[in-house]
């Protein structure tokens, strides 16, 4: 299996971008997040014309995510059911090709002094009471997006820059390990050095000049673990016109 993740950062502004880049690299599953559309502006059609089932939550506004998949797409599952829903389409499920999927879209949480902050360590404390209730140990699950955490500083191009902001303060981390206890590895630093980044702000030339962080992660069971063979981010999709501020990420696994 193929799956990749990818923030883009509005899908009616980069749907062809996102098209052509299926075409180009093939996934079995792609995560989408930041779509900024509603459910009925989703292009079902476009991706079905590409051999994709396809699932979204979405409401037009700056949230919205997705799964594509082509191995299958059942049980679908909309958002926690829980109080955390009223943060946005943050979270969709569906088991692809036999793999439980998650795409999720983690809230910003702003300043460490925001209450988005709280809303943000509450809306990860709630992803692994997801995992706690619908998800059986053994299962191959995949939890895949924008966490909008950095796991450690070497997912950020200079932690001296950081200090005291969010993205990197030990309570987002610690609230990301929490995630990955419930049986959950973080695959793409075995294939990876530190300093590959997958998030770069628009601004002040960041991508070109090397100034990003790592915050679009895929965390996969130990089954599905165990058998990644190969994980990278395309930097090349960062490129171009009108890119998205993040670059998909691409995890194969081999078969079981």
């Amino acid at each position: 299996m193929r799956l990749a993740t990818w923030n883009v950062n509005s899908l009616t502004a980069r749907l062809a971008r996102v098209t052509e880049w299926i075409g180009a690299h093939g996934p079995d599953v792609l995560c989408l997040q930041e779509t900024k559309q509603a459910d009925v502006k989703f292009p079902t059609e476009a991706f079905s014309a590409l051999g994709y089932e396809s699932a979204h939550h979405g409401d037009g506004r700056w949230n919205g995510v997705a799964l594509l998949s082509r191995v299958g797409l059942a049980d679908v599952v909309r958002g926690f059911g829980s109080p955390e829903d009223a943060r946005g389409c943050r979270i969709i499920a569906a088991t692809c090709g036999g793999v439980r999927v998650l795409s999720v879209y983690v809230p910003n949480g702003r300043s460490l002094q925001s209450e988005f902050y709280t809303v943000k360590l509450e809306w990860l404390a709630r992803l692994r009471g997801m995992l706690d209730e619908t998800c059986g140990a053994g299962d191959p699950v995949a939890v895949c997006g924008d966490f909008n955490v950095a796991p450690d500083d070497g997912d950020v191009w200079d932690p001296a820059k950081f200090v005291g902001a969010t993205h990197v303060s030990e309570p987002e981390r610690a609230a990301l390990r929490h995630v990955e206890a419930w049986g959950l590895t973080d695959v793409f630093r075995r294939f990876n050095d530190p300093g590959v980044f997958t998030w770069w702000d628009y601004r002040a030339g960041d991508f070109h000049q090397g100034r990003g962080m790592r915050i679009d992660l895929v965390l996969l069971s130990a089954g599905l673990a165990d058998r990644a063979k190969a994980a990278a981010m395309d930097r090349d999709a960062r490129k171009g016109q009108k890119p998205s501020d993040h670059a998909p990420v691409i995890v194969d696994i081999s078969d079981g």
